[in-house]
């Protein structure tokens, strides 16, 4: 499905802000442990906080993401990947039938 390219685009966009963000952490820490501000140890652990709580909320982001792209398909009508499975399966069955009466009509001539 076409939308699960975009999606995983502005996720991939997300992913990568993520890691430009945690270059400039780094850079920043960097700098305020070099001027003293900073101890290394209270630097990477104040990092390694923050990374944990961006994951996490990017995760969450890719959740609520998902559940409205699930919602605004359901508005729009689009059928979900199950309902079309079970129609293609009736539809299987339809031809099965059809073609059984054909050949029970063929035969009775």
């Amino acid at each position: 499905m076409e939308s699960n390219n975009w999606i995983k685009q502005l996720l991939m966009v997300g992913i990568g802000t993520t890691s430009l963000v945690a270059e400039k952490l780094r850079e920043v820490s960097e700098e305020l442990v070099k001027d003293g501000k900073l101890q290394p140890d209270q630097a990477k652990e104040f990092i390694d906080n923050l990374m944990h709580q961006l994951k996490s909320e990017q995760g969450n982001f890719e959740v609520q993401m998902q559940r409205q792209m699930r919602n605004m398909l359901q508005d729009l009508g689009v059928p979900r990947q199950a309902e079309m499975d079970e129609l293609r399966g009736r539809i299987d069955r339809l031809e099965r039938q059809v073609r059984d009466l054909e050949n029970k009509l063929w035969r009775g001539m």
